[in-house]
């Protein structure tokens, strides 16, 4: 071989490496790799920690840090469970870096949010713990909670589902300003809104819930902000001729709703009825929000407005700049696998069923699209593998399998066993 032919034979095998890590219920969070090179992709385990208690179920990221916030799912309503903090080197190696058992239990999800002077702050959904708690950032060994709402029923329901036991927060997420956090609560069929008072990164209770029918079972949502109203929500989510008397006196605001119609559009998904939800979004003179559903749509090819028997929808993704991505689980839309539903939006922020795509495994918990758009990383529940799926990032077509990775041990459908979450390094 001549010396120009090696040199490119070696420049055409030289890989590229992304990080991405990933959650087991066993105990273990993972390091894994994901390798291109001429001669295709690899995904690969490449360190592993027993750094987040015994039930590990969501990462959330600070890349600037590069510290991964781990909830963890042990305990209840009566017990507590724990926060971790890892570190997480440009190899991806991780490392527990601070711990607190004063969390509630039964910690599912988590949002950084940020206040006055760059301060930070993470707001976390405790299913099992029917709680929100908040807490300063960067996260300290021991450290207390800043605040914890516990949860209780107000009102007997016989109509509620089997798993409206209590109220079951499963998700935390920021509207379109940063200036509110949003909860969906399975249990209580709720969608908790919270102000958030940048000052003292303390969240407020004065706004209205936006409730569902019974047995809705809401779990996760999304923001999708009209980007012509993007400058005034930022500004002061106040029409311009509100804003001077707004300055001058608080107390003195018109108490009529200013609405800005059209200033974003909320999707959420549910778990019970399998119905995804469009709700137009105002910022209204009180200081709140305001909630007008658009259109209530079962995200599956289907004659009888339901799921298949046993399905359930699980989280809910942005598509690029015109769909949505709705995972299913247990629908075995490929047999023996699951499926990720796509759906189209429109001018008006309706939405419609596109096509399934397979899953690659079964029980779809958890998905996430990598910054570039042409990579999907799903995480299979009962399956316990991770599955890298390639993505047309104009069209939002779902493609062929990429790389496929079994990530521990394989669980039992229903149960809180297997591959709890994932997440792209980025």
């Amino acid at each position: 071989m001549s010396l120009r032919s090696l040199l490119l034979s070696l420049s055409a095998s030289v890989a590229s490496a992304t990080n991405l890590y990933a959650t087991h219920y066993s105990g273990t969070v993972y390091s894994l790799s994901l390798t291109h090179s001429s001669n295709g992709s690899s995904l690969a385990i490449s360190s592993e920690i027993q750094g987040c208690g015994p039930m590990p179920s969501w990462l959330t990221l600070d890349p600037v840090s590069r510290i991964i916030y781990c909830n963890d799912e042990t305990g209840d309503a009566s017990t507590n469970g724990s926060l971790n903090a890892l570190s997480a080197s440009a190899d991806g190696t991780l490392k527990l870096i601070a711990s607190t058992d004063a969390a509630p239990g039964g910690g599912v999800n988590s949002v950084i949010y940020t206040g006055e002077h760059g301060a930070q702050f993470l707001a976390v959904a405790h299913y099992g713990g029917s709680a929100l708690s908040t807490y300063a950032l960067p996260l300290t060994t021991n450290a207390q909670p800043l605040q914890v709402f516990r949860f209780t029923f107000s009102d007997v329901n016989p109509n509620r589902r089997p798993q409206q036991d209590a109220p079951h927060p499963h998700q935390v997420f920021l509207d379109p300003t940063g200036s509110f956090i949003l909860v969906p609560d399975l249990g209580s069929d709720l969608l908790r809104v919270y102000g958030i008072d940048k000052a003292t990164g303390k969240l407020k209770t004065d706004c209205t819930d936006l409730t569902y029918p019974t047995g809705s079972g809401p779990r996760h949502g999304l923001f999708w902000e009209t980007a012509d109203d993007h400058h005034s929500i930022l500004t002061t989510n106040l029409p311009s001729q509100q804003r001077t008397q707004t300055r001058r006196s608080r107390e003195r605001r018109s108490q009529n709703q200013v609405q800005q119609q059209g200033a974003a559009t909320l999707y959420t998904a549910n778990e019970l009825d399998g119905h995804l939800k469009v709700f137009d979004v105002s910022y209204v003179a009180d200081g709140c929000l305001s909630f007008r559903q658009r259109q209530s749509l079962v995200p599956y090819p289907t004659t009888n407005d339901s799921l298949p028997t046993g399905a359930t929808l699980a989280e809910i993704r942005r598509a690029g700049s015109e769909g949505l991505y709705v995972s299913v689980r247990s629908d075995h839309g490929f047999k023996p696998f699951d499926s990720l539903a796509t759906l189209t939006r429109h001018e008006n922020a309706t939405v419609e069923f596109d096509r399934l795509s397979s899953a690659y495994g079964t029980v779809p918990r958890t998905f996430v699209i990598n910054k570039a758009g042409d990579l999907v990383a799903i995480g299979d529940q009962a399956s316990s593998n991770v599955v890298i799926v390639a993505r047309d990032p104009v069209t939002g077509v779902l493609g062929e399998k990429v790389a496929d990775l079994q990530v521990g041990e394989p669980g039992e459908v229903g149960t809180a066993q297997g591959l709890s979450s994932v997440i792209w390094d980025e």
